[in-house]
């Protein structure tokens, strides 16, 4: 029985029988055309790329999450998909005072429908979902188109520094941060909506970014003094846009001051920091209504 022949320097170490005339950059064995892969300078064998693969150190957030070129604000362009469908579906089932609008908005305490007649239930009666599902309708064209151009502005700069799960989180969040400053504060028989403590959240977050990172923020100054001056005019919630913009400042403020190696740490600690005063919040807000 005869043995396989020797490579030989023409021959490609990975395919004996074939002519290889090119060698690895990186360790300089023949490859045929079959294994040679392009290389910053020449080409490398299959080895060699996946052995540098492991030791090129991946792009990450600001928050530590993963960097996907080209995917930088999928979540901001969905959640702007989500409000649109949710208000096409308040048109569809009778608009502002139809039954998606009644059955999601925030609403602190039961109360009668003055339209329907039919009973609604409040957060503080076991509405748990109101403080978030609340954070996707709103009431009328304007209301929508506004608060969809503002995310589209704010959105995209906090989808790159957190990376795509922690964004989503993030936007949950400032959701129920704002619905919480509502529950404790809004007349506890008004039906709230809209994304706008979320955009607000989303406001103060970058705010303090561009600070961190030394930009000059002047114009966005101006913008948040002409945005804080409209919200106390009448039929606005300035309670969602404090409690949104509170959040954000707080959970960008965890960003800009914790060290780098501890970053994503502290973000997932902050998160989950929010959460726990919000349910308490919750809690003792409706241990008031209802006490």
């Amino acid at each position: 029985m005869s043995q396989p022949a020797e490579p030989t320097g023409s021959t490609c170490y990975r395919h004996p029988g074939r002519e290889a005339y090119i060698s690895c950059q990186r360790c300089g064995r023949t490859i045929c055309p079959e294994c040679m892969r392009e290389a910053s300078v020449g080409f490398q064998c299959p080895e060699c790329v996946t052995e540098g693969s492991r030791t090129v150190r991946r792009p990450r957030t600001m928050a530590g999450g993963a960097v996907r070129p080209g995917r930088e604000n999928v979540v901001t362009m969905t959640m702007i998909a989500i409000n649109v469908l949710a208000f096409v579906g308040t048109l569809a089932t009778g608009g502002n005072n139809g039954t998606l609008n009644q059955w999601g908005a925030m609403l602190s305490l039961s109360s009668f429908s003055p339209e329907s007649g039919d009973l609604l239930t409040g957060v503080a009666d076991g509405a748990w979902w109101r403080p978030i599902t609340s954070a996707f309708l709103h009431f009328g064209v304007l209301h929508l188109l506004l608060n969809m151009y503002a995310l589209y502005l704010f959105g995209p700069m906090a989808e790159r520094a957190l990376g795509t799960l922690r964004y989503v989180l993030t936007y949950l969040t400032l959701a129920v941060g704002s619905s919480v400053v509502v529950y404790w504060f809004s007349d506890e028989r008004a039906l709230t909506a809209g994304a706008s403590g979320v955009v607000f959240g989303l406001f103060g977050f970058v705010l303090v970014l561009l600070l961190k990172l030394g930009q000059d923020v002047r114009g966005l100054l101006v913008l948040l003094a002409i945005n804080a001056f409209i919200s106390l005019q009448g039929g606005i919630s300035w309670q969602a846009h404090l409690g949104g913009f509170v959040t954000g400042v707080l959970l960008a403020g965890v960003l800009a001051v914790a060290p780098r190696r501890i970053r994503p740490a502290a973000y997932w600690a902050a998160l989950a920091l929010v959460w726990a005063v919000c349910a308490v919040g919750l809690v003792v807000r409706t241990a008031q209504l209802t006490g």
